[in-house]
């Protein structure tokens, strides 16, 4: 029974009559909480008791004040009480008066009929439960909405994880009013060592600060939400402990406290965590995420740098000197790492080896073959005796063709024995673009003898096989070797005809004209300064090497 009068709505009537007053009180009291008043004073002074009011049935003709002006005067305090009017039939300007300013839900004339009545009492208390019910779980939905936004703004502000747990649960423990809040990140299926903690340090028990170690251990091991109420040095305490899950992975634990008696959990406030917790739990475990992603980037560009400084050191950073002759050569990887490489090598008996080598693809994969290759074809022109250039391919291949066709990997090269006395070039090609040569006589209108003595890439088949190529160079004549990220990088054209512009790739002409404006002798750096200026995103490495005959 004592339930269901606390679920009594609160009803009050008011008029100057007593009988009608006695009436109204008998007419309603077995289904709600009945105030009496006989007077605008009266009643207002009740309300200020009591509080709000489900309904109140007003006289509208009373001495001291009318029940319109009452009724007005708590529209701004209860506006959602539901206010009815009982009025004769002269009274109609008033009665339209307040209906119009919205101070009056119904109204009722004099002699009233007790079931219509009642009728219309019902049909209010009913109106004034639907709209509270809907005012709260706006005003639910508004909180959860608002703690949630807090929540991810709180995340998405953040510059690490650690602190974004922290702003977590200081997020967490200002919205809640808690004394005290911990979070227990999870790494790996283990609680850590680590904790970030909220102390409201305007409480007047501040140093209160009770072990929640075992109900922590209790949430981590069921993975559903605890609570429990306690006495902490005769100071009542209450703690909800509850997990971040995303799909099944706990991310960490939260653990909030309240205490003193003016600050126990609510329902509402448990349901209204436990619903965001899994929300927060997904921003977080996006977070986690990204931070790990971007851990894992870093050591991969660590690591990538440090095998960029090993490739460029493999490369020949002081080019051997040689009486008669000038050599130039680079090489830019299109990554941090790449599969292009030059070789420059001056043999005991006075010979000079050149190569340029393109490992196909890009990246790690490409480099490893490069340092592969650069390794074996310096011990194979380390030899005492030399040998042809097309008999070092044939070892090349030999070597490496295990290794290339497993991975789908092949390798073109160009590489050429210069003898300073003799001035005799012999070169052996394997798939790569084919070097050329140009006399410092040669005009505008001369094209570069092209050196196309050529086999397959290595890699291709278990046997490689070609013979070599031969020439005499002349003093004066220049030998150039490039890899195809020279000769297909992007150069603009502007047609004469429309004076327009447009993309096309350099080849090996295009080289030629771009070297025929060079002023001699060569100069790499303006050369490639040329080439890159029309390609924001270097594609391809870019090797080059010439051979000058003085």
């Amino acid at each position: 029974m004592a339930g269901k009068k606390l679920d009594k709505l609160k009803l009050m009537v008011v008029d100057d009559e007593l009988d009608n007053l006695d009436v109204l009180y008998r007419t309603f009291w077995k289904d709600f909480k009945v105030y009496k008043a006989n007077s605008a004073t009266e009643a207002l002074a009740i309300l200020e008791k009591e509080g709000e009011m489900a309904v109140i049935i007003s006289d509208q003709r009373m001495s001291e004040m009318n029940g319109s002006e009452l009724l007005s005067l708590t529209v701004e305090r209860f506006p959602d009480t539901i206010r009815i009017l009982l009025t004769g039939f002269t009274d109609v300007e008033d009665l339209v008066d307040a209906i119009n300013s919205g101070r009056v839900f119904k109204y009722i004339t004099k002699p009233w009929n007790p079931s219509q009545l009642q009728t219309l009492v019902n049909q209010a208390s009913d109106t004034y439960r639907l709209v509270k019910k809907r005012l709260a779980e706006l005003s639910r939905a508004l909180r959860r909405e608002s703690l949630f936004n807090a929540v991810t703004t709180a995340i998405r502000e953040s510059l690490d994880y650690d602190n974004m747990l922290q702003k977590l649960v200081t997020t967490i423990g200002e919205t809640f009013a808690a004394h005290y809040c911990l979070v227990k990140p999870v790494e790996d299926d283990l609680l850590t060592e680590k904790q970030f903690c909220y102390q409201n340090s305007q409480s007047k028990i501040y140093d209160l600060l009770p072990d929640l170690s075992n109900l922590i251990a209790e949430v981590f091991r069921t993975h559903h939400y605890e609570i429990k109420d306690d006495i902490y040095e005769d100071i009542p305490c209450q703690y909800l402990i509850f997990p971040l899950i995303y799909q099944q992975d706990l991310l960490a634990i939260i653990a909030i406290c309240k205490l003193g008696s003016d600050h126990i959990w609510h329902q509402e406030d448990i349901q209204l965590i436990t619903g965001v917790a899994e929300q927060a739990a997904l921003a977080l475990s996006q977070a986690k995420l990204y931070q790990s992603l971007q851990e894992k980037q870093q050591q991969i560009n660590l690591e990538l740098e440090v095998a960029r400084q090993i490739q460029h050191n493999l490369l020949r950073q002081t080019l051997p000197e040689m009486a008669g002759v000038k050599v130039q050569a680079c090489c830019y990887p299109a990554r941090e790492v790449g599969g292009d490489f030059f070789e420059v090598f001056v043999h005991p008996n006075g010979d000079l080896w050149l190569a340029v080598g393109d490992v196909s693809g890009k990246g790690v994969p490409a480099a490893l073959f490069m340092a592969s290759t650069i390794s074996l074809l310096r011990r194979e022109l380390c030899q005492e005796v030399a040998v042809e250039p097309n008999l070092i391919m044939q070892n090349l291949n030999y070597a490496l063709i295990d290794d290339l066709m497993t991975s789908n990997y092949f390798i073109t090269m160009i590489l050429a024995r210069y003898h300073p006395i003799t001035r005799e070039l012999v070169y052996a090609n394997s798939g790569h673009i084919y070097p050329f040569v140009w006399s410092e006589q040669a005009t505008v209108n001369d094209s570069p003898h092209y050196l196309k003595a050529r086999s397959i890439p290595l890699g291709i088949l278990p046997k490689w096989q070609a013979e070599s190529g031969r020439l005499i160079l002349a003093p004066g004549d220049t030998l150039l070797l490039t890899s195809d990220g020279i000769t297909e990088a992007t150069v603009w054209e502007t047609l004469d005809s429309s004076r327009t512009t447009h993309h096309s790739m350099l080849n090996q002409e295009g080289l030629w004209q771009l070297i025929k404006k060079q002023s001699q002798p060569l100069n790499f750096d303006n050369l490639l300064a040329l080439i890159q200026a029309n390609n924001d995103v270097q594609e391809d490495d870019q090797t080059i090497l010439s051979l000058e005959v003085l």
